[in-house]
Order: structure tokens, then C-alpha cells, then sequence
């Protein structure tokens, strides 16, 4: 009888463990995008987290048991969020830790009750890593396994009733994992998890580039109605990426300015230019240029400006112009349109465009003072995004003359033109670092046509030498047209500049 009463205590103890809802301690805080750090299941050690407001990072620290059968205990950083939306970060264990399965990541959850359903993107010390989620309150908690071993690059998405992880090597491309039919309601909470596995000890973890945001609707038609924009530069060696500014509009494709000072980007049709030190903007004069797209380019020397307007002189159709960069009434270069400004020579003598002509999109260049356009390109298909080399013996362009959008090099005077990748991305807008060795460019998945480069899109910036060879993915964000359609490294090459969507 003893024997048979133990067993029964014991299974009601196991019920209680797998089945008892353990509140949370919850704490208003303000530590970037996030305002809530709740302890959940009650952990022993109370988390905490400390926000660098210069670096942008979050340091999460915290406690806990476990995030597994049907009750959790961990500490939570988060934010309540409706709709649709993405949460990125990249991720780095401090110490090496007292157990091999602490787990770190991020966690779209319904309460911060100990049993709520969850979706997280978790990974472990020992690098474990896994699509985990419970289904109803209480539950225990599946799983599904990655191949890849210790990811720093983390996103999760909720599109729907559709939950998306997504996780990389920092370099490399995305491995995804999806959950479809999963109803976790609405008003959610997202965030930042940090749970040591052991009561008695607690556990360190770094989050750097972290992004929550909306994602745009379905039906959400381009150039019409717009989602917010981040102005970010980010350090090349490193990839640590820093918002500068948010808007609700569409800022777009900043230039860096030779003196390393300011930032030019368009918006509304009109070019502004973002002080680096005072974060403020202010309107760059191009008088009756007011529909300028985000083609425009600075000379080498910073003294002029490159522009693509529409207006009624050219029937409503793209024309190159130029104007002072301090300002002024621009002048008409090109006599055909569409005409879509991309690059300078380096002695600031010579303008690159894409014009279509006879239905073909192709490539050329002018003089800075107008007359005879002079075509460098002749294959059937899209050439695109031309930029010079600051030696002057290359172009870089685009092209779909393969299939895909790829980049491609020529000489200056449009002969041996010659593919320099080879993927089943869609690389658009190759930029040339000032020092003359690499090329950083935008890439867009394979599932959107190669001849388009819409907004608000899951996209890599990637760089390579300018020789070609192996590409690195520096860059993992949310945006696609605008972000970099122009060149937009630091003088020194150290960093470039680019617009992502979302609001921070």
C-alpha cells in the first residue's frame, strides 16, 4: 500500500509540474524597441538587462529551469505586437556557461503565464538548434531540429497563422524552418529569451542588431502606401549596424558624402541631407526638380550631383539632370527618356544611364555637358545599375541577360563584359569601395522576378572583391527597393549606408 501511495503522490506531483500555470514577475522597462522584462515560471535569480544606447545592444541575464514539457521558467525581454511581423537579432553567449543546454533566442508568445503557447527560435549552448512550440496551454512542447550547429543570426516571423525561422552562420545564407496552422491569437508578446537550464546558476547573453517591426500586408500596393523607414550605417569588419533615424514615410538610397560628413537620401521626390552630426535633415535645393527618384549619385569630388526627375519637359518620363550639391536649378543632360542616372566617371566628365530605348533596357554614358548618348551594352534582357571603378578602368552593372539578376564588369568602353556571380539570388545596384576592393550589393530571393526590385522584401547585402570569388552575406534585413540603389560607402571604406523598413 505504501509503494502504490508513493507512485500516486508522485504522478500528482508530476501533474502539478507539467500542468500548474506559474505566474510572472513582470517589470516595466525601456531598453530599445522592448518595454516589459517578465521572469517566468518564477526563476530563482530575477533577470535583468542593460541597453547601450550608442551601440544599440542589449545585454540579457537571467536564470531559470527550463523552456520545455508544459511549463517554462526564464526571463523574457519583450514587446506586445498585432498583426504580421519580424523580429531579428544577432546573438553571442557571454562565458562559456554552467550547462550545455542554456538556451538563448527569440520567442513570439501568447502570456507570460508559465504555460502559454509559444513559438521560439532557440539555441542552445551546446549549439542545438530548434523551431520549439506549444500548441494549447500546458501542452508539452514540440519541436523541430536545424542541421545547422550554433547560428548567431536569428530571425523569426508571423505571418498569420504561419510562424518562419530562420537562422545563419553570420556570412552566410539563411536556413529555414516554418510552422503552419499555428494560432496564437492576437496581442502577442516578442521578444528576447535567456533561460540558464539550472536554478542555481545564471546565464549571459549579448544581442546586437536587433529589429522588431510590422511586415507589409498582402495587398499593400507598392508606391502608394509605405512602411517606415530606418536610416542604418553599418561597419563592414564587424557588421554591427547602427539606426541613425526612423521616419513613418519612405526614405531612401543614402550617398555618403566625400568629406564623410553627410548623408544625401530622397523622400517624397525631394533630395535632404542628414547631418551625421546633429541627426537633423534639411531640403537640398533642385528647384523645379521636385520628382526625383532615388537615382541620384554625387562626382568623385563631391562637387555635383547626379539626379533622375520627372516632370512635364519630359512628358512625365525619367531624365538625367545635374545640379550643384549645395543647390540650384538642375540641367538637363539627356534628350531621351526614360533615362535613369547611375554613375560618374572619375574625372567627373562622364555620366552612366539605363535608358530604354526601343524596348530594351540598356546602357550608356554622355557627357557631363549633354549631346550624343554612347551605348556600352547590347543584349536582350535588363543591364542595370552601372557604376564606374575609382580607377576608371571598370563599370559594374547589373544584368539579366543570364536568367537571373547578376553582376557583371566591363571596361570602360563597354568591351569584355564579363559575369562575376553566379547564384540563385537576384543581385542588383553593385557599389565599389573607395579603396578600389570590394563590391557590396543588394540581393533579393529567387521567388521575385529578376527584372524587379519591389519594396519591403527579405534581403541579404553581400559583399565580394571586386575581382569576384566568394561572397559573404554582411547583411540580413527587411527592405529591397531604396536601400541601396546608389553608392553608399564611408569615404575611409570602413562603412556603408542604407535604408531598411520598419519602425525601430
Amino acid at each position: 500500500m505504501k509503494t502504490k501511495q508513493l507512485l500516486e503522490n508522485s504522478l500528482i506531483l508530476l501533474f502539478c509540474l507539467l500542468f500548474l500555470n506559474v505566474g510572472a514577475q513582470v517589470k516595466v522597462i525601456k531598453a530599445g524597441s522592448f518595454d516589459q522584462l517578465s521572469d517566468i515560471g518564477s526563476p530563482k535569480t530575477q533577470g535583468t538587462v542593460q541597453y547601450n544606447e550608442t551601440t544599440q545592444t542589449h545585454l540579457l541575464k537571467g536564470s531559470g529551469s527550463n523552456i520545455w514539457f508544459g511549463n517554462d521558467s526564464f526571463s523574457f525581454l519583450s514587446k506586445k505586437m498585432n498583426g504580421d511581423f519580424i523580429i531579428q537579432t544577432q546573438i553571442l553567449f557571454i562565458g562559456k556557461g554552467h550547462e550545455l543546454h542554456r538556451k538563448t533566442g527569440l520567442m513570439i508568445r501568447k502570456s507570460t503565464d508559465s504555460n502559454s503557447p509559444v513559438v521560439a527560435c532557440s539555441v542552445h549552448g551546446d549549439g542545438l538548434t530548434s523551431l520549439q512550440y506549444r500548441i494549447a496551454p500546458g501542452d508539452t512542447m514540440k519541436e523541430v531540429k536545424f542541421t545547422i550547429s550554433g547560428p548567431s543570426v536569428l530571425q523569426l516571423e508571423k505571418k498569420g497563422n504561419t510562424y518562419t525561422m530562420s537562422v545563419a552562420h553570420s556570412g552566410e545564407v539563411f536556413q529555414v524552418q516554418k510552422l503552419e496552422n499555428m494560432d496564437l491569437g492576437a496581442d502577442l508578446l516578442a521578444g528576447l529569451f535567456i533561460c540558464s537550464h539550472n536554478n542555481d546558476y545564471t546565464e549571459e547573453v549579448e544581442f546586437t542588431n536587433t529589429r522588431i517591426f510590422n511586415s507589409a500586408p498582402d495587398n499593400l500596393v507598392q508606391y502608394k502606401t509605405y512602411l517606415g523607414s530606418l536610416l542604418e550605417t553599418m561597419d563592414i569588419s564587424t557588421g554591427h549596424r547602427q539606426v541613425l533615424a526612423s521616419d513613418k514615410g519612405s526614405w531612401q538610397a543614402p550617398n555618403w558624402t566625400p568629406d564623410g560628413k553627410t548623408l544625401i537620401y530622397n523622400t517624397s521626390g525631394k533630395l535632404f541631407k542628414f547631418d551625421l552630426a546633429s541627426h537633423e535633415s534639411v531640403v537640398l535645393n533642385t528647384d523645379f526638380a521636385t520628382n526625383n527618384n532615388n537615382d541620384h549619385v554625387l562626382t568623385f569630388d563631391g562637387k555635383q550631383l547626379g539626379i533622375s526627375n520627372s516632370n512635364a519637359e519630359t512628358k512625365g518620363q525619367s531624365s538625367v539632370y545635374t545640379v550643384p550639391v549645395t543647390g540650384g536649378v538642375p540641367k538637363r543632360i539627356t534628350d531621351n527618356s526614360p533615362s535613369y542616372f547611375h554613375g560618374w566617371s572619375p574625372d567627373n566628365q562622364f555620366l552612366l544611364f539605363t535608358g530604354q530605348r526601343n524596348g530594351d533596357f540598356d546602357i550608356y554614358k554622355i557627357s557631363k555637358n549633354g549631346g550624343a548618348e554612347i551605348r556600352l551594352t547590347d543584349t536582350k534582357g535588363l543591364d542595370d545599375g552601372s557604376e564606374y571603378s575609382p580607377d576608371g578602368k571598370y563599370i559594374y552593372f547589373c544584368s539579366t541577360r543570364t536568367g537571373k539578376m547578376q553582376v557583371w564588369r566591363m571596361e570602360a568602353d563597354g568591351k569584355n563584359q564579363v559575369q562575376l556571380t553566379f547564384d540563385e539570388l537576384n543581385n542588383w545596384f553593385p557599389h565599389v569601395s573607395p579603396d578600389n576592393k570590394w563590391l557590396v550589393f543588394i540581393s533579393f530571393p529567387k521567388e521575385v522576378p529578376a527584372d524587379s526590385h519591389p519594396f519591403y522584401q527579405r534581403v541579404y547585402l553581400r559583399l565580394m572583391s571586386v575581382n569576384g570569388g566568394e561572397v559573404k552575406v554582411i547583411g540580413y534585413l527587411y527592405g529591397g527597393q531604396g536601400t541601396m540603389n546608389v553608392p553608399s560607402w564611408s569615404p575611409d571604406s570602413k562603412k556603408i549606408a542604407f535604408v531598411s523598413n520598419g519602425i525601430f
